[in-house]
């Protein structure tokens, strides 16, 4: 049965790889990939609940008062009553906190307000331009997500560059600094957002331990693609523009406010001990009434507005049901005990949690980090504070969260199907799996380790001292 599971897992997990190929949405594969693994999970119910949950279902048994139903239908109450409303409570955490994160980017991009940062960049020298592209890239990453941030970066470079193979050298970059910056950020990309969300880590320990090694993984890249970029760029002969109703004052207004708002989640959160999500939907509650009185004071026509209901239209939902999938697939995994299964394993043949960071930040870039951060959640409880011996590894702001958060954003930039940034150049920019392997894996894998070094560095000699 445990084994069925988990053939069922790596097949839809191969439909997922194989996305263009295939020509199936990643997303529809996800979502019916995670909702027929529960609709198994209901049929053996009976088979996998009371192997898994003695204890819990016994408990439950006389608490719901259900003693004298078949085990069957004792384990589907259980399976309704208890393992769904719990692991819905999680993953919809995440999906709001992604909703309200995503509204809010796409509130400033729908009244031009990124143009705050795209009509400053001057220069034609190819390094020069690189190296503020890649800067601006890792830093909004952090400040956003890698996701919008790659999309507003390779929308940029249509304006700035007229040849595609050069386009393609910068979308390279873009992919690697958007990965790197999102990776030491509780808001830059999914993983770290799943891991900040649960409370695996915190936003301090993240920048203090986490920044340096992305910043150095970013670094070395940046520096070897520097040095095969020679003269200056050729821009478009035609440059699109978009009319907008909004001054540019107003877009300085609306950028700065939509940033500063999502800068706040994680402060609100450290002061409040609310979850994300709500931290998250309060700031769009406020932009929101925000939006209202702004378009009270233009009085346009309603339809040169861009209120609320159309910037909610711009949410890309697939991306939403494409975690929402991914998640539901690997609560099964956990809830069958798989998870656990492969934790004891690793523990067992590896016990190593730097080794074990470092495989699963290779294997992001393979198959989504998504679910592999998502599994290495599960595999490992979050131990209390004050733990000691290899456990301790594993308390909040342990080494394996921070490390993971590190390998599990930037692994992905070795192959351009391995992350969110990546997959997004291949759409927009129609990026080559075969240039991209050429150009970027190694450097990328160099990247990669450097930083992962510069880590291990912190954690054995810098993190005892302070602790001293």
């Amino acid at each position: 049965m445990i084994l069925f599971f988990v053939v069922l897992f790596f097949v839809g997990y191969l439909f997922i790889a194989l996305e263009h190929p295939m020509k199936i949405d990643k997303s529809a594969t996800a979502l019916l990939l995670g909702m027929l693994m529960w609709v198994l999970f209901a049929f053996f119910c009976d088979q996998i609940i009371p192997e898994q949950y003695p204890s819990s279902l016994a408990e439950y048994k006389v608490y719901s008062g259900l003693g004298d139903v078949s085990l069957h239908e004792l384990s589907m109450s259980y399976l309704l009553s208890v393992l769904i409303p719990y692991e819905m409570g999680d993953i919809t955490q995440t999906l709001f906190f992604l909703i309200g994160a995503m509204t809010i980017v796409e509130l400033i991009d729908a009244h031009n307000g990124f143009s705050v940062i795209t009509n400053r960049i001057k220069t034609r020298r190819k390094r020069t331009l690189l190296v503020v592209v890649t800067g601006v890239t890792f830093c909004l990453s952090a400040l956003l997500d890698n996701l919008t941030t790659t999309i507003v970066m390779l929308m940029l470079l249509r304006k700035l560059i007229d040849d595609r193979q050069v386009r393609w050298m910068f979308a390279g970059m873009i992919v690697i600094a958007a990965n790197c910056g999102g990776a030491w950020s509780p808001i830059g990309d999914v993983t770290t957002i799943m891991l900040w969300v649960k409370g695996n880590v915190t936003t301090q320990a993240l920048i203090s331990y986490v920044l340096l090694p992305s910043i150095v993984a970013c670094a070395i890249p940046l520096w070897l693609v520097c040095r095969q970029l020679h003269g200056k760029v050729k821009a478009p002969q035609r440059v699109e523009t978009v009319q907008v109703t909004t001054t540019p004052s107003e877009q300085r207004e609306i950028f700065f406010l939509g940033v500063i708002g999502l800068i706040c989640v994680p402060v609100l959160k450290t002061i409040t001990h609310l979850p994300p999500f709500i931290c998250v939907m309060f700031i769009l509650g406020l932009l929101w009434v925000y939006l209202e009185i702004f378009y009270n004071r233009k009085k346009l026509k309603r339809d040169k507005e861009n209120r609320m209901f159309k910037v909610i239209k711009r949410i890309d939902m697939s991306t939403i049901l494409f975690f929402f999938g991914i998640l539901m697939a690997v609560a099964v995994l956990q809830r069958v005990g798989i998870l656990t299964s492969c934790s004891h394993w690793l523990d067992a043949k590896i016990h190593n949690v730097y080794v074990i960071s470092l495989v699963l930040g290779v294997l992001s870039s393979i198959v989504d980090n998504v679910p592999l951060v998502a599994g290495a959640m599960g595999m490992y409880p979050v131990e209390a504070a004050g733990t000691t011996g290899y456990a301790a590894n594993f308390v909040v702001d342990g080494t394996f969260w921070e490390f993971l958060s590190y390998c599990s954003g930037v692994g992905g930039s070795m192959l351009i199907i391995g992350s969110a940034a990546g997959v997004i150049a291949m759409g927009i920019e129609k990026v080559e799996f075969g240039y991209y392997m050429k150009r970027f894996t190694f450097i990328a894998l160099l990247g990669y380790l450097a930083g992962a070094a510069v880590y291990i560095v912190e954690s054995e000699l810098i993190k005892p001292l302070i602790g001293a």
